[in-house]
């Protein structure tokens, strides 16, 4: 989510979500911090979409719920915003506007135009944002293809024009900036997928994100070529395919696909699946297959499957387990390091320098990516030669006031990561997380013991119930042990005249967390409970 802001006016850009790191125990998703737009919501013009990915459009259901603004979007990424908000009960109440390429809206002080663009989703575009101090470009996500699934190819001439009028400020995608040379044609795929096809006689399991319409359409095509059935499996895929279809953006011949309950009654060579799971997702359908546990489909020696998509960094363990356990059911897997059958919707280097040296920007902001691809794709800034005090580096939170006098950073908004668990929003915080982290490395003690409210004395227990600790049955004596531990502890707050319940329960927790520690070297969550009676 980006941020532009003169005087009384705001206009919000893309409004997407994070999937929760390895230390989020439990948490579903991420969203951003609002809080400073809750504050200046009166301000707030539109909120402008430039493509339907999920880390583009997937927060809006949960921003809408604070702030109700206007949305302009292209036509598929309109179809998956309406989507999402009809499940969360939100469609009737927003203003949705749609826009095609060339469009210009005017939002305040603010005129955004709406370029074509290319990346691995389609209608996507480029913003061009005029403002009273000058034009400033964001590209949102892309890459410079010639040779695009749909021939839709990514207006260059306007890009050109707008850069001979003058670029105060570019914003580019930075996701790939390590990477040299061109990104390969989205369409280069299907010739891999045609070839794997032909003459194959298994059943074809492809597993792709499924915001990837260009590359379903690919296999539909490779699928029909073949003679072979489409069966779809996965939540997100389905409703992908479909709102594909309806808007047209994906073209099938009649009869083409059939339901996954009837893909037994085809042999392997006239099938193709395509699932969801290619970043080896816990719950994914290909996930599910891949551990025996999918109610529709059974791996065997039978199949073949492709696992068209690159690791996201940080999956590429849960990718490896998924293909090591589909190879042990005697399935064939094709994954990237074997075939080139993936491409990036990215940028590489020289496409960056491309879009660079057209619009040729007074200042540049590299954004989208970790931190070393923004430095990387300031370096190829710095070969076309901008100057190193005219980059600038943002994180979350930060201000850069752009001036036709100059640029500078102008103080912090509040920012952070709003975590989403099941229906709630925020209530996980850092407390509970360092809770969860604690649980799941050393497990749970409960102590309960019931006192005499008047004399203190002990009525019953204390009964010692553990979780994820140790197995109570093979540690009889560490439970004997650990009981003994409360009797005494208890028995010195009666001597001394202790009534504060608090005070014998941090007591109880000191005392039993230091003996645990010291007979087992583990530190697990203790729980002290004391009933009174």
């Amino acid at each position: 989510m980006t941020v532009f802001e003169y005087e009384n006016d705001i206009i919000i850009i893309d409004c997407g979500l994070a999937f929760p790191e390895d230390d989020m125990l439990g948490i579903d998703l991420v969203i951003p911090d609002i809080t400073y737009l809750e504050k200046n919501k009166d301000k707030i013009r539109g909120l402008v979409i430039t493509h339907g990915h999920e880390d583009h459009i997937g927060a809006i259901p949960y921003v809408l719920r604070q702030i109700n603004i206007p949305i302009f979007a292209t036509r598929l990424a309109m179809g998956l915003i309406s989507n999402k908000l009809e499940e969360h009960k939100l469609l009737q109440s927003t203003q949705l506007n749609m826009v095609v390429p060339g469009d210009i809206v005017k939002l305040g002080v603010f005129q955004v135009e709406f370029i074509r663009s290319c990346h691995s989703i389609p209608d996507s575009v480029m913003l061009a944002i005029k403002t009273p101090v000058g034009m400033v470009v964001h590209t949102g996500d892309f890459k410079v293809d010639f040779t695009p699934i749909d021939n839709v190819k990514m207006d260059l001439s306007r890009l050109a024009e707008i850069g001979s009028a003058g670029v105060l400020a570019l914003l580019s995608d930075s996701t790939n900036a390590e990477r040299k040379g061109y990104t390969m044609s989205e369409s280069s795929v299907g010739e891999v997928f045609d070839k794997i096809f032909f003459n194959c006689k298994k059943r074809i399991i492809i597993a792709t994100f499924s915001s990837n319409v260009h590359r379903v359409q690919q296999i539909i095509n490779s699928a029909v070529k073949n003679s072979r059935k489409v069966a779809v499996v996965g939540r997100s895929m389905e409703k992908m395919i479909e709102t594909a279809m309806k808007l047209d953006y994906i073209k099938v011949p009649e009869n083409i696909f059939v339901s996954i309950d009837m893909i037994n009654n085809y042999t392997p060579e006239q099938l193709v699946i395509i699932t969801t799971g290619s970043q080896g997702e816990t719950m994914s359908a290909l996930t599910r297959m891949a551990t025996g546990e999918h109610r529709k489909v059974e791996i065997n020696s039978n199949d073949l499957i492709i696992i068209s998509a690159n690791p996201i960094p940080g999956n590429e363990k849960l990718i490896a387990k998924v293909i090591d356990d589909l190879m042990q059911l005697g399935a064939e897997v094709i994954y990237s390091a074997l075939e080139d059958i993936h491409v990036s919707g990215h940028a590489n280097q020289e496409e960056q320098k491309l879009i660079l040296s057209l619009l040729k920007p007074r200042y540049f902001v590299p954004v989208h990516g970790e931190y070393r691809h923004l430095v990387a794709h300031a370096e190829t800034a710095k070969k076309i030669g901008m100057k190193h005090e005219d980059i600038f580096f943002m994180t979350n939170g930060k201000v850069l006031e752009l001036t036709q006098n100059g640029t500078k950073f102008n103080g912090m908004v509040p920012n952070g990561k709003v975590m989403v668990d099941g229906l709630g929003i925020g209530d996980v915080g850092a407390m509970v997380l360092r809770d969860r982290h604690h649980l799941s490395q050393d497990g749970l003690i409960i102590i309960v013991v019931t006192l005499d409210g008047r004399t203190g004395e002990v009525l019953s227990g204390p009964d010692v119930i553990s979780r994820g600790f140790v197995y109570v049955k093979e540690s009889e004596n560490l439970m004997e042990e650990i009981k003994l531990v409360v009797r005494q502890s208890i028995k010195e707050c009666e001597d001394a005249g202790m009534k504060d319940w608090i005070t014998i329960k941090t007591k109880l927790r000191d005392e039993l967390r230091e003996y645990v520690y010291k007979k087992t070297r583990r530190n697990p969550m203790v729980l002290p409970i004391i009933m009174e009676v």
